[in-house]
């Protein structure tokens, strides 16, 4: 069974930094590269970083220099560093497979983890 569970969101001032964490099943994991999607309120699911299985990484433009995406293939876990949060960054975010072209599978959402950024 496939399975994502994300963990490590809260609530961070302006600036501040969260790690967040994702543990996927492993028959997803050693095959396919591995995203952090976030949604805020009233937006549609974006892809915010990705890695492959073979550790390349790619980001959107608006988290660049300040999330960092990393995998450790030996706990089947994918985790999102976040520096210099800012209030637009608040979002629930979610993990899922990075298929290329076909994107996230749309019926494994986990349950996200809540990043709210405010002072």
């Amino acid at each position: 069974q496939v399975q994502f569970v994300e963990s490590g969101g809260g609530l961070v001032q302006p600036g501040g930094s969260l790690r967040l964490s994702c543990a996927a099943s492993r028959s997803i994991f050693s095959i396919y590269a591995m995203g952090w999607y976030r949604q805020a309120p009233g937006q549609q699911r974006e892809l915010v970083a990705s890695i492959t299985s073979g550790g390349s990484t790619d980001y959107v433009d608006s988290v660049k220099g300040r999330f960092t995406i990393s995998r450790d293939n030996a706990k089947n876990t994918v985790y999102l560093e976040m520096n210099s949060l800012k209030p637009e960054d608040t979002a629930v975010y979610y993990c899922n497979a990075n298929r290329k072209p076909l994107g996230p599978f749309p019926t494994y959402w986990g349950q996200g983890t809540q990043v709210t950024v405010s002072s």
